[in-house]
């Protein structure tokens, strides 16, 4: 990539599939256009967690080489989406004083707020800050403030979101991508990249829940404003209603995959006495419509009912008017829109990634949301450095390192004087998370 084109590629770290979007950044207008999609299927993935590191990098391998064989270009670097099911979300406040007199706000005092704030987290030695996203700034008791730079006041406030993750969760994600032979520029919570992926922009200023699906996890993030006020997963996923339906019905797992996906949860489904027949271990089982979709119907309960709607309460935000917007590859299911709806009271719609046209036919539905999202949240950091901070985690003794290796563009550049968030930023925290990943590795 560094004698070519400008590429900037999200590798999407799924239990089911890992999907490669690869986009080409217009220096000019500051777009990118998506040239390539390559996936390939998701082994040593378990829940969203990396348990085989192996079989993890060659799933990665044969992802990555699917998007170069399609834009007849090799990648070197990426930025990983993954589900990081153990993370944890931690609101925190902070506060500094601009002087006696007004004056303009300067990247020097974004900087001191944001590490006034992060100081009131106390991180564990087995765990490190991941992203610390500003949700809301003040100025003179003056809320409600995007970007505070450059405007004047005496004194500034911010409210911090900070997602918390394993490091050693991190620490594996790094060390499958770079066996891979690639370079991790950058790292972001799979929720926040798949809301990014399919959400507009109006509907996250009007508040929202975007409901990702996978296979092994859920993620739930909220937006009010434009901000994700909370992101969270939650470790069931669609391939616990295959194992349900597996289960319950005795019946193989590829068996129960495909019938998953041949109902329909509309009200109809619910009274269909219809027979099916399924051949296994040399037998004919037969059972209803109505007996599969009420399976399906059990876990999808316990998953929206309660666990999404305990994330939703978490959040703060009691007014959502663009609803909840589903997205991931279960959430194809036929009739689960209105189905969820009825359970959660709240408008709800099945969405894709918003460049669906821009990208290949059969790579641009649901399951292609977090991957495309990751092209947006580089976009969105480039932009803006303090709109999603990462921290810069060392990679002690690994194959590959965490670099942000574009920050020359997010770095001094002519159109909106920011440096490299980071630089200068949050050093005593750093110091910590440096520590903390050396006593572990």
């Amino acid at each position: 990539m560094k004698d070519g084109p400008d590429l900037l590629v999200g590798l999407d770290l799924g239990t089911t599939k890992i999907a490669v979007v690869v986009a080409e950044l217009d220096s000019r207008s500051g777009e990118a256009q998506i040239i390539g999609v390559g996936e390939a299927p998701s082994m040593g993935i378990r829940k969203g967690m990396i348990v085989n590191l192996d079989q993890a990098t060659r799933s990665i391998q044969a992802a990555i080489e699917d998007a170069e064989s399609m834009v007849g270009l090799g990648i070197d670097e990426v930025t990983v989406a993954f589900s990081g099911a153990e993370a944890t979300s931690v609101r925190t406040k902070g506060m500094i004083s601009l002087g006696r007199s007004a004056r303009q706000v300067t990247m020097d005092d974004v900087d001191r707020i944001i590490e006034a704030a992060q100081s009131e987290i106390a991180v564990p030695v087995n765990r490190c800050i991941l992203h610390t996203i500003p949700v809301e700034y003040t100025l003179d008791g003056h809320p409600g403030i995007d970007d505070p730079l450059d405007m004047t006041g005496v004194r500034l406030e911010v409210e911090l979101q900070s997602i918390i993750v394993p490091s050693a969760v991190i620490q594996n994600v790094v060390n499958s991508v770079g066996k891979a032979g690639l370079e991790v520029s950058g790292l972001v919570m799979k929720p926040l990249a798949s809301s990014l992926g399919c959400l507009s922009n109006e509907e996250a200023m009007a508040g929202v829940a975007v409901v990702d699906l996978g296979g092994g996890t859920t993620g739930v993030s909220v937006f009010s404003e434009g901000r994700p006020r909370r992101l969270s997963v939650i470790p069931v996923g669609g391939d616990h209603i295959t194992n349900d339906l597996a289960c319950v019905l005795r019946i193989p797992i590829s068996r129960a995959d495909a019938l998953k996906k041949s109902v329909s949860l509309s009200p109809d489904g619910f009274g269909q006495n219809e027979k099916i027949e399924i051949e296994s271990m040399g037998k004919t089982l037969s059972f209803s419509v109505r007996e599969v979709v009420e399976v399906i119907a059990c876990r999808l309960d316990e998953l929206f009912s309660s666990l999404v709607v305990n994330e939703l309460k978490e959040s703060g935000i009691s007014m959502m008017p663009g609803g909840v917007v589903l997205t991931g590859g279960v959430s194809r299911l036929a009739g689960l829109d209105a189905y969820v709806s009825r359970l959660l009271d709240m408008p709800v719609r099945v969405a894709g990634p918003i460049d669906a046209n821009r990208m290949p036919p059969g790579m641009n539905s649901e399951e292609y949301s977090g991957g495309a999202g990751v092209i947006r949240y580089i976009l969105e950091k480039e932009r803006n450095p303090y709109r999603y901070i990462e921290s810069d985690l060392p990679s002690e003794g690994a194959v590959s390192t965490l670099r942000n290796k574009r920050g020359a563009r997010g770095g001094m550049s002519a159109g909106n004087g920011r440096k490299k968030a980071g630089d200068g930023t949050l050093k005593t925290v750093m110091e910590n998370i440096r520590k903390s990943v050396k006593d572990l590795f």
